[in-house]
């Protein structure tokens, strides 16, 4: 499979949400990124259950749902009958990351397990099993726009040698200051799924930057 690009509509204008969504609906972008933020797990509030189920009735991509919150255990039905096709959860914020994950596949989703810049793959270890997908924060989350965390490298390094050495099907996603720079080697290490926000909303031709974005091999 060639590498996936999500967008991260964070970084959309919320004022004109349909145009920004009508316009990656025009582009090569594969899933929509939706981070959705709790001001408890992360500095921050972003957007929850009404303006997903707006975006799934907008677009068919894969809405790719980043839950940063605590106890993310309480709302998996509700997000995934808002429309996520993946929902991804904090190792962080979750009491039984295991159990988690075994509802988000039960639902119909695929299920991703997130963890923070300063914490280490090893803690996968034991529930990457139950995971479809595992996303890398190579920021500290809560907030669009940060410098990418170089030590993230080593990390998708880790991450590969563990799915290698226990013979897993899981897909790596990196979020946080990835640019059309930084993408070509994410990619050359591995990274199957480029989520990137400000630098393809902030360009002035953000189709264009996507398209860029899937032509690096």
């Amino acid at each position: 499979m060639s590498h996936l690009v999500a967008p991260s509509l964070l970084s959309a204008n919320f004022l004109n949400l349909e145009k920004d969504i009508m316009m990656l609906n025009q582009s090569e972008a594969d899933w929509f990124h939706l981070d959705v933020m709790d001001g408890l797990f992360v500095p921050n509030i972003s957007f929850g259950f009404p303006i997903i189920e707006k975006i799934r009735k907008a677009t068919t991509r894969v809405l790719d749902v980043h839950l940063m919150i605590i106890d993310p255990e309480r709302y998996l039905e509700r997000f995934r009958k808002a429309g996520a096709d993946v929902i991804s959860i904090h190792m962080e914020a979750c009491n039984n990351p295991v159990e988690a994950l075994k509802t988000i596949r039960s639902l119909g989703a695929k299920a991703g397990i997130v963890i923070n810049p300063g914490t280490p793959v090893s803690v996968l270890c034991d529930v990457i099993g139950e995971a479809d997908m595992v996303l890398l924060m190579s920021v500290n989350p809560g907030f669009g726009g940060q410098s990418f965390i170089g030590t993230t490298m080593d990390k998708i390094s880790d991450l590969k040698e563990m799915i290698r050495s226990q013979k897993l099907d899981v897909k790596i996603e990196v979020d946080g200051g990835v640019d059309l720079i930084n993408a070509q080697i994410l990619i050359h290490s591995g990274v199957d799924i480029l989520v990137a926000g400000n630098t393809i909303f902030a360009s002035p031709d953000p189709i264009q930057v996507i398209r860029q974005m899937k032509a690096i091999n």
